[in-house]
């Protein structure tokens, strides 16, 4: 999940100014958290419920993108918020750029496609939502149980149809934006498996030139789970940018379900800060907490 987060907040400057190279400035003018860090911690937070239905998830969704206009939204998610109905669904990206909290919150494959299908069903009932969606959780899951990267290729190509065959290299020549699942998902998930590291994955998926946050959002999230975790320095300027309310649900998954995050000296402080705001509130008393009272951490413009 962090991995997303940073990886969407990374590839934002790019979105609408596409590169085809890996060696981009990172947090460079621009640079700010998109409605796939929004919709991420929207997931997270609906699991944190216990309560992953549907319909959760469609009251969690609204409540955070109705709170958050202005992240970044597609038109037909702004008309989902609005209450318009997509006809067959949609079979926008969406759907699979917030789904990687689901690849950690349960132990089984078959649970996490099931809780992938559920938390893409509200607003990206199309089967190819659907599928973009179960096949980023599913790669999630298996990246932190050690499966091989040959082997999670050969999940995503088995299971969904998605052809790894081309090298990234080929596939930038001719790649152009695309915001759909099947037109983005497979190209995303080429950008980890090329990988050597966390961040060369987040440079592959925003090389593409395409949809830079949300392929890097999710290149991200699958090379976190991979090599078992990011640059610490990145982590804590990328989580600068983010709002109080989307930190605290970031800390309390992490908390839970990110044990490789629990000895981060960020969320080490932010846990303590969290139990000590509830204490507050139990007494009365109210505490605002800001990414700026961590030393050397500055927000980016």
């Amino acid at each position: 999940m962090i991995g997303a987060l940073v990886g969407d907040i990374l590839g934002s400057p790019f979105e609408r100014r596409p590169v085809k190279r890996e060696d981009v400035p990172l947090f460079g003018e621009g640079t700010r958290f998109t409605d796939d860090s929004l919709l991420t911690v929207a997931v997270a937070a609906t699991l944190l419920s216990g309560r992953d239905t549907e319909e959760r998830y469609a009251v969690f969704f609204r409540e955070y993108g109705l709170r958050y206009p202005e992240c970044g939204f597609g038109r037909s998610f702004r008309a989902w918020l609005r209450g318009e109905g997509i006809p067959g669904g949609s079979f926008g990206n969406g759907s699979a750029m917030r789904v990687s909290p689901v690849g950690y919150a349960f132990e089984t494959l078959e649970d996490v496609l099931d809780g992938a299908r559920r938390s893409a069903a509200p607003s990206h009932g199309h089967p190819e939502g659907i599928k973009g969606a179960q096949a980023v959780a599913a790669a999630v899951f298996l990246a932190r149980k050690s499966v091989s990267r040959d082997g999670i290729a050969s999940f995503l190509q088995e299971r969904f149809g998605y052809d790894f065959s081309r090298p990234l290299s080929l596939v930038r020549q001719s790649y152009t934006f695309d915001a759909t699942c099947p037109g983005s998902v497979p190209e995303a998930l080429l950008a980890f498996l090329e990988s050597t590291s966390f961040e060369d994955a987040v440079r592959k998926a925003i090389s593409l030139g395409g949809d830079a946050d949300t392929q890097a959002c999710i290149a991200g999230a699958v090379a976190e789970a991979w090599y078992g975790g990011i640059p610490e320095e990145m982590v804590l300027r990328a989580l600068s940018l983010l709002p109080e309310e989307l930190l605290r649900v970031t800390v309390s998954f992490a908390v839970r379900f990110l044990p490789h995050w629990r000895g981060c000296p960020l969320f080490v402080a932010l846990a303590g800060k969290k139990e000590a705001g509830n204490e507050m509130e139990q007494e009365g008393k109210t505490e605002r907490l800001s990414p700026r009272e961590f030393p050397g951490e500055e927000r980016n413009a």
